[in-house]
């Protein structure tokens, strides 16, 4: 009798040992900008700036922990369930279920460290690897009538001389001059060399109806598509249409997530006319010449870009890359380590890598021949930042500005500008090329030695602005037009479009005295450019439009959903 006592005691303590997790650690956490204390008799707090206070209880057993509000907002009246872990300092929480979603956004994939410590930044290792037997690059072709990145040259926007219709229509066909159908997903814009066009995608080999969530709304939410991918780059004939050549640049199961709104090929190809280049973020940066030949490619490992107060919110990357004067740059804004990278453009080979202190962003980097000779900015949330390009040190930054950024800076008649839209701060910025140090406005200041003039409250969150005819015109997702003087930012007018819907992701472009517009619902709109506001044209496509359209030679390139359409006088 006393051994099958003793038996039962011994089964009794492992049952004990197996539903007794180690403790939640009592002492202060931080994850992001939040702090939380678990304490040792069931209770939490977990707050942060931006962010509710929550309070209430929790138990552990088996791996797993569960919160329970009080007060409970609405929504969160049931508990939420978390498989949690320790490793050393940290802790752990992993989603298994909760219809909170503010609790959920809080908690869900966090990683906790003791308050005043940071967690380890592992170093990164960048990989170049070169084709075998490179072909020699021939001399790059004409660039007259070349879009050959984002928004065109130096993100600019403009091309004069186009002639382009002032309406058309993308289902009935009128004044389309072709339509190509693209496979998968991507928001990349198309860029334009000669007689070729460029365009980027992703290709789910697993989830064939694979979308995107467009609209106005505030969900932090990653989409839940983790299938294969292929990366694929082509090559379109500029003329018909006709798909001259596609490239697998990688394949496999994505590193990062992305955003319910991106898609895992947000960033826009760039070319020289002799090399051309697509970025798809931690799947790497990958090189081909004009014939879609194999030159060498860039695996920098994983990169974490997503909400600066929330790192375990995976958004994806949609900085696209440009090339200047031989050298491929590309902006690497993560969550752990940001740098700026300098690239020689046929051999991958490093020739600079700036370190910065930066949060995500999602802007493109500017390069612009002016006054001061070549400078390179920078559009991110602990600073705007200019460089000079052929060395990557930092000539001038500018601080104040939005805690998550998306526009691309542009230059025009003499000066930066830079917006980003994440309220409250959501500035503009219009900068001095020659500025120097740290030109960071002093309170109540609008401008200084370095800085034009600037404007609070006033920023775009997605669009890049458009600077035209001595005018700056300012796109806000909700569909608000915001006019000023370029020179001294006086406002001359506000407008709120006729078309709003699920706003305006894309950003402007401009020809021959007329503003095109893109919202994602579809319907391209043509505004009159000047001090007046006048609205000539909607022009509905019959698709999603989340690109950013390219002008070349007579003909506006704009990139659907599911297509690649050009517009054009027939």
């Amino acid at each position: 009798m006393c051994a099958v006592a003793l038996l039962l005691a011994a089964v009794s303590v492992r049952g004990q040992a197996q539903t007794q997790a180690p403790a939640l650690p009592s002492t202060p956490m931080t994850y992001g900008f939040l702090t939380a204390t678990f304490a040792a008799d069931g209770t939490f707090v977990v707050s942060g700036t931006g962010w509710p206070r929550l309070t209430g209880t929790w138990k552990a057993a088996n791996g797993e922990v569960e919160f329970a509000l009080a007060p409970a907002p609405q929504g969160c009246a049931e508990p939420g369930k978390y498989r949690y872990r320790i490793e050393g300092r940290q802790v752990g929480f992993d989603l298994v279920t909760d219809a909170c979603q503010t609790r959920r956004m809080m908690i869900g994939g966090s990683a906790w460290w003791p308050a005043g410590e940071k967690p380890p930044i592992p170093d990164r290792k960048i990989a170049r690897t070169a084709a075998a037997a490179p072909k020699a690059l021939p001399a790059a072709s004409p660039a007259g009538g070349s879009w050959p990145s984002f928004r065109g040259l130096q993100a600019a926007g403009i091309a004069e001389g186009q002639n382009l219709p002032d309406t058309w229509d993308g289902k009935a066909g009128t004044n389309i001059l072709w339509h190509t159908a693209i496979p998968g997903l991507g928001h990349s814009s198309p860029i334009v060399w000669g007689s070729t066009i460029f365009v980027s995608t992703a290709v789910s080999s697993g989830t064939p109806d694979a979308s995107f969530k467009p609209g106005l709304y505030g969900d932090g939410d990653a989409s839940d598509d983790r299938s294969p991918q292929k990366w694929e780059l082509l090559a379109i004939d500029k003329k018909t249409g006709a798909v001259r050549w596609t490239r697998v640049a990688v394949e496999g199961t994505p590193r990062d997530k992305r955003h319910i709104k991106s898609t895992y090929a947000s960033a826009t190809p760039a070319t020289d006319g002799r090399i051309v280049v697509a970025s798809f973020g931690s799947m790497g940066l990958h090189a081909f010449d004009m014939a879609g030949n194999v030159l060498w490619k860039l695996d920098y490992g994983k990169i974490n870009l997503g909400a600066y107060d929330l790192p375990g919110f995976e958004w994806g990357p949609a900085s696209s890359p440009i090339i200047w004067n031989g050298l491929v740059i590309i902006q690497v804004d993560t969550q752990a380590d940001s740098f700026l990278l300098a690239v020689n453009a046929e051999t991958g080979e490093t020739v600079w890598k700036t370190d910065r202190q930066e949060l995500p962003s999602w802007g493109t980097p500017t390069v612009a021949d002016t006054t001061a000779g070549p400078v390179l900015v920078t559009n991110a949330a602990n600073f705007v930042r200019a460089y000079d390009p052929r060395t990557g040190k930092e000539l001038w930054r500018v601080g104040k500005s939005s805690k998550i950024t998306a526009p691309t800076p542009i230059y025009a008649d003499g000066v930066f500008v830079v917006a980003s839209g994440r309220a409250p701060e959501r500035p503009i910025f219009v900068v001095r090329p020659d500025a120097k140090g740290d030109v960071t406005l002093e309170d109540g200041k609008t401008s200084n030695d370095g800085i034009v003039w600037s404007r609070t409250g006033r920023g775009s969150y997605m669009p890049t602005p458009l600077a035209y005819q001595g005018q700056l015109y300012v796109l806000a997702n909700n569909g608000v037009l915001d006019a000023y003087d370029l020179k001294t930012g006086a406002e001359i007018y506000r407008q709120r479009l006729d078309v709003i819907g699920s706003g305006y992701s894309a950003s402007p472009v401009a020809a021959d005295g007329k503003i095109y517009l893109s919202s994602e619902d579809g319907d391209m709109l043509v505004v009159k450019a000047g001090a007046q506001f006048a609205h000539i044209a909607t022009n509905p496509m019959g698709e999603l439009l989340m690109a950013t359209p390219a002008l070349s030679e007579g003909v506006m390139y704009v990139r659907s959903s599911t297509g690649l359409f050009a517009i054009g006088r027939k």
